[in-house]
């Protein structure tokens, strides 16, 4: 089991690093095109990594609540404790550093919370759902009734979709994410539905992984096909209906994205388990062991640059970018060199716990 463990660790760790390198560009006025999200329908690069995240969340579940010492009890207790803990800490990303914004008026939701909710719900599913076939059954109706919902409730541009509307039901106009140009959250609280049976997926993924542990191959031809199959039906069929968009984080989103993860754990096994060449991966076991705590690190580096370090009329992190990268390396390739940097920093943090063996759970 260690070794499937290490597979996660480095798929984890693979998104974690590009998830922190597509977040901290030294100027977001200089992006390469494939660090870009899409701006509303479709799907880059870069609309893989926070779905990737979430699919490595239920395949790390999946080894989490295999133990059968452990009592739905104190399972329950654990998974409340876990969203509580991981939503608490998003709220307070969000308000930090705690003097600058009024507590009332932060982002109510963000990327943390959707982490949070989608991980709470998928487990407590799980747990009364229990068998395998049960829980993709489950899947499958959610996300039709999900298209259906969407799609008699209202559309799906930017202004016409629920989402949005029933996030307004519930929060201030001043706690919902506005970067859109318009009020709407794409970690809304609807958004949670279909994120958390993407988490299902995963921890479809990981029982089949601890299943056929000991027969790599079969394992590999199931994930490649099915990966496959999932691919071929969101781009021939369910996208005609229901279009790709992280934003919706539509049904055929999810199938899209969790497809390509299927792939691409497999490729990661194929190379570290099959082959054996996993020195190339301890970057990214090493990120991957702490992967949550690093984001969280990122995020407080960042708002620390813009919001407590400041150079004149210009704040720490566009003064780094505009007095080093930008002269040495110009506009693009100067903001994609802040990026790595960043990442390069956050490995050193992310190493110097791994060699202590320590792990941070939130």
């Amino acid at each position: 089991m260690n070794n499937r463990l290490i597979s996660i660790d480095v798929f984890r760790g693979v998104t974690i690093a590009f998830m922190i390198l597509v977040n901290t560009p030294g100027s977001w006025a200089y992006v390469y095109p494939p660090f870009k999200h899409a701006s509303w329908h479709g799907c880059t690069l870069t609309d893989l990594v926070f779905p990737f995240f979430i699919f490595a969340v239920g395949l790390s579940m999946a080894l989490s609540l295999n133990n059968n010492n452990v009592s739905k009890p104190n399972q329950l207790k654990k998974i409340l404790k876990r969203t509580i803990n991981i939503f608490a800490i998003g709220l307070l990303l969000n308000w930090f550093p705690f003097y600058y914004k009024n507590i009332f008026d932060i982002r109510f939701f963000g990327v943390l919370q959707r982490i949070a909710l989608s991980y709470g719900l998928a487990a407590l599913l799980v747990i009364i759902l229990q068998k395998p076939k049960v829980i993709l059954a489950t899947i499958i109706i959610i996300l039709i009734g999900y298209y259906k919902y969407l799609s008699s409730m209202g559309d799906f541009t930017l202004e016409g979709n629920i989402n949005s509307q029933l996030d307004a039901l519930f929060l201030p106009t001043k706690n919902i994410y506005g970067g859109f140009g318009v009020k709407f959250d794409p970690e809304g609280l609807l958004g949670v539905i279909p994120s958390s049976m993407q988490v299902l997926i995963g921890y479809l993924a990981g029982q089949t992984l601890i299943k056929y542990k000991t027969n790599l191959k079969q394992l590999l031809k199931i994930s490649i096909i099915t990966g496959v199959l999932l691919i071929i039906l969101a781009i021939c069929y369910l996208s005609h209906y229901f279009p790709i968009n992280k934003p919706l984080w539509t049904s055929s989103y999810v199938v899209y994205t969790s497809g390509i993860a299927l792939i691409f754990l497999s490729v990661i096994i194929y190379i570290t388990d099959i082959k054996k060449y996993s020195k190339w991966a301890f970057p990214f076991q090493v990120f991957g062991r702490n992967a949550l705590f690093t984001f969280v690190l990122s995020g407080l580096i960042v708002k620390a640059l813009i919001y407590i370090f400041k150079f004149g009329d210009t704040n720490g992190y566009n003064y780094i970018f505009k007095n080093i990268y930008q002269p040495i390396f110009g506009n693009y390739l100067g903001s994609l060199m802040f990026a790595i940097s960043f990442v390069v920093i956050l490995y050193l943090v992310a190493l110097r716990l791994y060699n202590k063996n320590i792990i941070i759970k939130l």
